[in-house]
């Protein structure tokens, strides 16, 4: 797989993925609507980095060699060309996914190949974006995606077995472990994970228990990570809100229906640690 890499959003997921492509040494061109959100993604990059050297996980020369394989641009017409693989991280709405694809099929090779980072849509209805099905793969990573290993890897209806050995490789090469799930609502990850805090969010509002209790009740008695809420509080309540409106009218099921207390706190800005408040207060981090 020679050639460059495309990260198209260089927010909370999309910087994650330029850092870890860059890491396994791959040339990256990150992408965003303005010169400044393509910057702050650089600079929240440099701020990982920095910490992994601080920890030790690696050593400046590393650190370096990382930033100098991300260049930061802002149009998807000069950063697409000769790309081998483009990997959209924009907001989860279908029409702006849908929109990235179809700018990338006047400007990516024909052979390049489109990955969406969706944690639920649909990717069977993102290839119909493009002249290109075979070569569309979902490509769901997990957020700190330089510390989270998982990579979900998603085959769409038309998706060639080709694009999927490709899609392996590559998370192999960037230091992920990969599961292939086919595509259906939700995929697998989404579809169990968002079941877990949307319930732990309705406990919260029936006065069952606090958040760091209903937290710890998973950390400590099923050794998760981390707790529900405070994994909702990370991914963002409005994203969380998205997937499960998505979900509840996919899969026509009531234990995907978005609890009123968590399109309260939407409605009121408290989307998690981006807005410095969610279940628990991150104005100090």
């Amino acid at each position: 797989m020679s050639g460059h890499v495309v990260v198209i959003g260089a927010g909370t997921m999309g910087h994650g993925i330029a850092q870890v492509t860059a890491m396994a040494g791959y040339d990256v061109a990150l992408v965003d609507t303005s010169a400044d959100l393509a910057r702050r993604g650089i600079e929240r990059i440099t701020a990982n980095l920095d910490e992994g050297v601080r920890r030790g996980k690696l050593d400046e020369a590393q650190r370096e060699a990382t930033l100098a394989r991300i260049r930061p641009f802002t149009s998807v017409a000069e950063a697409a060309p000769d790309a081998f693989l483009a990997v959209e991280a924009v907001p989860e709405r279908l029409d702006l996914k849908t929109a990235v694809f179809a700018e990338l099929e006047h400007h990516a090779a024909p052979d390049t190949i489109f990955a969406s980072n969706t944690s639920s849509l649909s990717i069977t209805t993102l290839q119909r974006a493009t002249a290109r099905p075979e070569q569309v793969v979902g490509m769901h990573f997990f957020n700190p995606v330089h510390i989270n290993r998982l990579l979900e890897l998603v085959r769409g209806r038309d998706t060639s077995q080709e694009t999927m050995d490709a899609a392996v490789a590559f998370a192999g090469r960037i230091g992920k472990d990969a599961i292939v799930v086919n595509d259906s609502p939700g995929f697998a990850t989404s579809r169990l994970g968002v079941l877990l805090g949307l319930e732990a969010i309705r406990m919260v509002e029936g006065g069952v228990a606090s958040p760091a209790d209903i937290d710890k009740a998973m950390e400590l008695g099923y050794r998760h990570p981390m707790g529900p809420l405070r994994l909702t509080d990370l991914v963002g309540l409005d994203v969380r809100l998205d997937i499960a409106r998505y979900l509840h009218t996919e899969l026509k099921s009531d234990a995907y229906r978005p609890p009123a207390l968590l399109e309260q706190m939407v409605a009121e800005g408290r989307l998690g640690k981006k807005s410095g408040r969610g279940f628990y207060d991150w104005s100090g981090s």
